[in-house]
This record gives C-alpha cells, sequence and structure tokens, in this order.
C-alpha cells in the first residue's frame, strides 16, 4: 500500500513543476545565457575642441583595463568622417590610440575605421567597442496570459506564478556578474 502511494507522490510532484508548457521555476523560463556581445564607449569631440578632457582620457583608460581583463577580439575604434568635427575627432583619435598603446594593448590588438553617419544632423563621435564573453537573460515583458481571473486563465485560480515572474532578478543577476565563466566553473583557489 505505501509503495502505491508514494508512486501517486512521485507522479503529483511532476506534475506540480509544469503547468501546461509554462515551468513554474522562473531559473527555467529566464535562464541566464552566456554569451559573446559588445562592449563599447562612446566619446563626443566637439568641432571646436581638439584633444580629450579628463573625464573621457578616464573613459578611455577603463575601457583599455577591460579589454585588457575580458577582451575576445580586437577593439574597433570608429572615427567621424566628413562630419563637422572630422578633424577634431581625428585629433582625439591619436589621442586615445596613444592613451591605449600606453596601456599595453599591442597594435595588431586595434582596428581602426572611418563611418559616416547615416543621419547628417545626429553628433558625430568617436566609438570604442569591443566583443566580449558575458552573461545574458530575458527578454523580460511578455505576457502571454492575463494577471487577473479570467475564464482562460487557469494560473490565476491555482495560484502559481505568472510568466513574467522572476525575469528582473535574472536580468539583474547577470548583469552583476563580473565574470561570466564563474556561472559554469569555479575559480582556481589563491
Amino acid at each position: 500500500l505505501s509503495a502505491s502511494l508514494g508512486g501517486c507522490l512521485t507522479h503529483t510532484r511532476d506534475a506540480d513543476g509544469v503547468t501546461a508548457s509554462i515551468p513554474s521555476d522562473y531559473r527555467e523560463r529566464h535562464p541566464i545565457v552566456i554569451e559573446e556581445g559588445n562592449k563599447s564607449v562612446e566619446v563626443f569631440v566637439g568641432s571646436g575642441r581638439g584633444g580629450l578632457s579628463a573625464t573621457q582620457r578616464a573613459d578611455v583608460i577603463g575601457l583599455g583595463q577591460a579589454w585588457l581583463r575580458e577582451g575576445t577580439g580586437s577593439l574597433l575604434i570608429e572615427v567621424p568622417k566628413d562630419t563637422p568635427n572630422a578633424r577634431t575627432a581625428a585629433d582625439s583619435y591619436r589621442e586615445i590610440h596613444s592613451l591605449l598603446t600606453a596601456l599595453g594593448i599591442p597594435a595588431r590588438g586595434i582596428t581602426t575605421r572611418n563611418y559616416r553617419p547615416s543621419d547628417p544632423r545626429q553628433f558625430a563621435t568617436i566609438r570604442l567597442t569591443y566583443p566580449r564573453i558575458m552573461a545574458e537573460a530575458g527578454p523580460c515583458g511578455l505576457w502571454p496570459d492575463d494577471l487577473g481571473p479570467s475564464i482562460k486563465n487557469k494560473i490565476y485560480v491555482e495560484n502559481k506564478s505568472y510568466h513574467n515572474f522572476g525575469c528582473a532578478t535574472q536580468r539583474n543577476m547577470a548583469a552583476m556578474i563580473d565574470n561570466p565563466s564563474d556561472l559554469v566553473q569555479p575559480r582556481p583557489e589563491t
């Protein structure tokens, strides 16, 4: 008798884990995945000033140090061409390049490309971008069912969590992770 009741309990537990095709655990609905994505910084350069401000220098140095730590490809510098600030952007590019090489980024690690903004009214910036491994979750904001009571929505009556529950927590957790490989394997002891 106890063996047959134990079989019923196991069957009931499995049914509680999934409602229709929606898992009840938010970590299964909104998993954190590891993928390659871009990190970028835009340097705003006016037409009347050549060189970088102290804040811009700090941004470039911070991006260069991050590239040394986590970069998985070359650092791309996109410089505007045929814009009102093209001349001062070229001056600022030389300063950016010298800052990055002074940090120890090899010349083969920096790629330069000129670009024209698609909209001529748009302010042209110097864009620094590099690929890195990152953790991501989502997308959030999906509402396939009503939250309130309705004939179609049986989840409301059963007191189950709604589809979007836990998505923001997973996205924030993924954004806070310093090294995405920590989700897969532990670091060695030091």
